[in-house]
């Protein structure tokens, strides 16, 4: 862990047990997963990784079929801008 990467570990510390909390199903376990990996990315400072893998834990907390907390889109939402304010695109294209 790097000074530049802590803040960002920390939010996924704080968004994992989150994640943690939800009642067992499919999309629960792809975003755990996803989750999971993500955290590795940071923690390996794998920039292509990390954008990757924040796609598709965007994509699974818009789309899941489970109704996730909006605390865990609120933290997902604080971790982007902590990879952001440390340099890390966390967007394969900005939005419109």
């Amino acid at each position: 862990m790097s000074e530049r990467t802590a803040p960002a570990l920390a939010k996924l510390d704080e968004l994992l047990p989150i994640l943690r909390s939800l009642p067992a199903g499919r999309d629960t376990e792809r975003i755990l997963e996803e989750g999971d990996a993500l955290r590795r990315a940071v923690a390996a400072f794998h920039m292509e990784a990390i954008r990757f893998r924040m796609h598709n834990v965007d994509r699974l907390l818009k789309l899941g079929d489970n109704t996730f907390p909006p605390i865990a889109r609120q933290v997902f939402e604080e971790l982007r801008a902590a990879l952001e304010a440390a340099g890390f695109h966390t967007r394969s294209r900005e939005a419109p």
